[in-house]
């Protein structure tokens, strides 16, 4: 079993919305005004947007999450996206004290200790660089310079916001077969984590998606 560092985080900082909501949101155009009724309709309605294409409604919501993942995952996370917001650690605007570090889950031991052993070589000399070239360089330079010998499954932590039409692209796009382990194993993670939110606030929503 590997320390908590070695592995990918998610956690869920928060939400705004609901199935409610964005039914509300698509019925703007007609009459926003809830009666039992409209209100018996609401799974109906939202699988009717979701198989049609009318996703402008699930623009309303929001799912802010909170991960540490390897490069290779922020790297997805930040390509194809679609109205995501994402923030992170800057190894320009700071020193990188943690060393956190991803190991391969499905990996032998002896190439986890390979890769463990190879990731802290780099972490050492990053600091030892960042050390020597301040003086020379620069405080900001030395730390973006530096920062070249951090390895390809260092992590960092970032914060990410998505309004449900870009969850659902993002699932599409990264909880799926075809996608690498790591960033599949995050997509998960998040849906099991709003599939959990107290009240199932998104249930219809999850349904009509077919997530």
């Amino acid at each position: 079993m590997f320390p908590t560092h070695e592995k990918n985080k998610v956690e869920l900082l928060g939400y705004y919305g609901s199935d409610l909501v964005h039914a509300q949101s698509a019925w703007t155009s007609t009459s926003r005004d809830l009666t039992e009724e409209k209100i018996g309709r609401v799974g109906k309605l939202l699988t009717m947007l979701a198989s049609e294409g009318h996703h402008t409604p699930f623009e309303k919501s929001g799912l802010h999450f909170l991960v540490t993942v390897d490069q290779a995952t922020h790297i997805h996370l930040l390509k194809h996206r679609i109205g995501v917001s994402i923030n992170g650690e800057s190894a320009r605007y700071k020193e990188l004290k943690e060393d956190k570090m991803y190991i391969p889950y499905d990996w032998s031991n002896s190439w986890s200790i390979k890769l463990r052993e190879y990731a802290e070589q780099g972490n050492k000399l990053y600091h030892e660089a960042l050390e020597y070239f301040t003086p020379i360089l620069g405080r900001k330079r030395a730390k973006e310079s530096a920062r070249f010998f951090k390895t390809f499954n260092s992590q960092i932590t970032m914060d990410v916001m998505f309004n449900w039409r870009s969850f659902y692209h993002f699932q599409q796009l990264r909880n799926s077969e075809h996608a690498q382990v790591e960033v599949r194993q995050l997509a998960q993670e998040m849906l099991d984590m709003v599939k959990a939110i107290e009240g199932n606030p998104f249930e219809l929503t999850i349904k009509a998606f077919k997530l």
